[in-house]
């Protein structure tokens, strides 16, 4: 290397190391100046420190080494069920339904219901095609159903188990699967008493009938109960009570089971005798104003709801509605009495058979000529019936079918209880007031129409109606003079006999009163001529009445429409009965006269008793004539 390249290397390295110099020297220059702590605040954080420490160390102590230790065991306790001690509903005994005799109509049946947690359920589905066929599912239909449940911690898998079939489904210990006791409502009677009861749902919660009315007072508190569970949910054991479930209260109703089951045979039979489409069958208590027996065809089992149509379930004694017909004649005839246009011995002239009033016509089937108040009632006469309406005031007879319960509440509390229609007018017209008179134009229920012949019985006074044995006899308000209902008695008495419209309705050993009624149903544009509702309402015995009976039968399609016809045996077939169950003596007079009837009656021929005749009452009873009614 020439000695003026060596110099010029050296003057190279002299530039960089006063270039690096500069460089590391302005370095320095900006560097702060190192923070200086002052040595209190190390002191503070060692005794900070130095204090935690000793009191953990207390904890731990007085947990475990120093007396006192059974509030640690606590603690520890505590923080250990707060992980496995769960808190259980109990649920509660729904109150018996039982009749007034104590016969059950209602009972609750303890079984299990078993559920899933899903999200646990999801983490073991090697073990659901077990589970689908100890619970009688299909297995896609197991896994289906945990799918759309998979985000949730609850799923019912199989309700209303018999226990020990429950428990052989938990012996399999499948994580995620648990039980729950709960009760399902049984019926014994079944069908007979199926409107009146109701129903409960799969929740043990009133749906219809009996059980919805009172289900705060059937449904009882339900409870709760500790216990502890592993991490799978399964029960290990009950740790204890928290409180203690209430039992729903029992409830005893004013039905006689005897009778209902009466009833329901008779009613049964009717329908199926006429081809009907629907019918009704009240008895009441007479004295209290107690349901007795209450029945409607068709019926369903609510032991087994299964495909059952939601018309079936209605209770139509109390629900429906409809135009009263014939059975309100005696009632306009008592507001005219009432009111002074008419006596007992009023003579009305019905010549030539039939009568026009506002452009409408009115007729009898046949000219009955000059009738007193008893043969009006005995033959059901329109005319009749018509001309003694037109003598008086329309608010008047309207004042006694409200009276006698008409247009209001009956008062049981019964879902959908029928108020029914009873318009009033501040101009009546021609038409509506004689319409009214023999009960058109207004509606009424098969239990309103009982309660108002039950005024009839009781010699004018009123008593509520109860769906509930009550306790004493209630004094009722007196609504028709007493004199006015006592010559009602006896005039409804001849509808029974020969020659009245009702005579398939006399009894065997009891004499009774009663009144037969056909009236049109409303159909498209008006009242249908071939479609009809037939009536009997009546009381028995006659002297002393114990019971009111209603029966109405819908649209009968065996040729046969008119109460007399359709809804009198019936009504005989009940109320003989009942009688006997309620141990009526019979009535002397009756009884021997059916004896005369038996000791006269010729060698192979059954007596009227024993079977009624066929009656053609086309000459008595009229409704099948009525006219077109504008309202």
């Amino acid at each position: 290397m020439t000695k003026q390249a060596t110099s010029a290397k050296r003057e190279r390295k002299s530039k960089v190391e006063n270039a690096s110099g500069a460089l590391g020297g302005s370095a320095r220059s900006r560097l702060p100046d190192p923070v200086r702590v002052p040595r209190w605040r190390f002191y503070s954080v060692a005794v900070v420190l130095a204090a935690l420490g000793c009191v953990i160390g207390w904890h731990l102590a007085s947990i475990q080494v120093l007396p006192g230790t059974e509030r640690g065991y606590e603690f520890l306790q505590h923080q250990g069920q707060a992980r496995t001690l769960r808190s259980e509903k109990i649920n509660a005994y729904r109150g018996l339904i039982t009749d007034r005799n104590g016969v059950p109509m209602a009972v609750s049946t303890p079984l299990s219901s078993l559920w899933v947690n899903p999200q646990i359920l999801n983490n073991y589905q090697d073990r659901w095609g077990e589970l689908a066929k100890n619970v009688r599912m299909k297995p896609a239909a197991l896994a289906d159903k945990l799918r759309r449940y998979q985000s949730k911690s609850f799923m019912y898998l199989s309700r209303h188990l018999p226990p020990a079939e429950a428990a052989q489904v938990l012996d399999l210990r499948i994580p995620g699967v648990y039980a729950q006791e709960e009760y399902r409502r049984f019926y014994p009677s079944a069908e007979v008493s199926a409107h009146l009861v109701g129903f409960t749902d799969v929740d043990d919660q009133g749906q219809e009938g009996v059980e919805l009315a009172f289900d705060d007072w059937l449904s009882g508190e339900s409870g709760a109960k500790h216990v502890v569970k592993d991490q799978k949910g399964h029960t290990i054991k009950e740790v204890g009570l928290v409180k203690s479930a209430e039992p729903g209260k029992s409830l005893r109703l004013s039905v006689d089971m005897r009778l209902q089951y009466l009833a329901y045979r008779a009613l049964k039979q009717a329908v199926a005798d006429e081809n009907a489409k629907s019918a009704s069958a009240v008895v009441l208590d007479t004295r209290t104003g107690e349901v007795l027996a209450m029945v409607n065809q068709p019926s369903y089992n609510p032991n087994n709801r299964r495909n059952i149509e939601v018309s079936a379930t209605r209770n139509r004694a109390i629900t429906d509605q409809f135009e009263p017909g014939s059975t309100m004649k005696p009632f306009s005839v008592m507001a005219a009495m009432e009111a002074g246009v008419v006596t007992r011995s009023t003579t009305i002239d019905t010549t030539p058979g039939y009568v026009h009033i506002g452009g409408k016509t009115f007729l009898d089937p046949v000219n009955y000529g000059v009738m007193d108040l008893t043969k009006i009632i005995t033959k059901s006469s329109q005319v009749g019936t018509t001309k003694v309406a037109m003598k008086m005031d329309p608010n008047d007879i309207r004042d006694m079918y409200f009276r006698v319960g008409l247009g209001q509440s009956p008062g049981t509390g019964f879902p959908g209880e029928a108020v029914g229609q009873l318009p009033s007018y501040n101009r009546w017209a021609k038409v509506v007031h004689a319409n009214y008179s023999f009960g058109y134009g207004f509606t009424a229920s098969a239990l309103q129409l009982a309660q108002a012949y039950s005024v009839i019985a009781n010699d004018g006074v009123k008593k509520p109606v109860s769906l509930l044995q009550v306790e004493s006899e209630p004094s009722g308000d007196q609504v028709i003079p007493r004199p006015v209902t006592q010559d009602m008695k006896s005039m409804l008495a001849t509808v029974t006999e020969k020659g009245g419209t009702g005579t398939r309705a006399a009894l065997e050993h009891y004499k009774t009163a009663g009144k037969s009624g056909t009236a049109h149903m409303v159909g498209k544009g008006g009242y249908a001529d071939d479609r009809y509702r037939s009536f009997f309402a009546g009381f028995a015995p006659l002297d002393d009445p114990r019971i009111v009976v209603v029966v109405t039968i819908q649209e009968p399609r065996s040729g046969k429409y008119f109460g007399g016809e359709v809804a009198a045996p019936v009504f005989g077939k009940i109320a003989e009965g009942a009688l006997r169950v309620l141990n009526v003596a019979p009535d002397a007079q009756v009884v021997e006269e059916h004896r005369t009837a038996k000791r006269s009656q010729p060698s192979g021929q059954p007596s009227f008793f024993q079977q009624p005749p066929f009656i053609q009452d086309t000459k008595v009873d009229i409704d099948r004539l009525q006219p077109e009614v504008v309202l």
